[in-house]
């Protein structure tokens, strides 16, 4: 059985798969993940992490999103 953690917790190198959006995040973050590509059941992969942590490096669908830690909290995945 595994867990959902924020994407944020999320170390370099380590793939998840993406489960939802928590409730806190806004209709517009939400619609701006999921146009490129960042959709529940996809496969997300931390490529990089800045040296303080923030911003992080995903690749999701074969491109590559650079994110703030902060939105990165608003993304449940499951470790895989």
């Amino acid at each position: 059985m595994s867990f959902s953690v924020p994407l944020s917790d999320l170390e370099c190198d380590e793939k998840a798969r993406v489960l939802a959006f928590t409730t806190g995040c806004d209709g517009v973050f939400r619609r701006q993940m999921m146009s490129m590509g960042v959709l529940p059941n996809s496969e997300v992969e931390v490529v990089r992490v800045a040296p303080l942590r923030d911003p992080i490096e995903i690749k999701v669908r074969n491109y590559r999103l650079v994110i703030r830690l902060s939105d990165a909290r608003y993304i449940q995945v499951e470790r895989l």
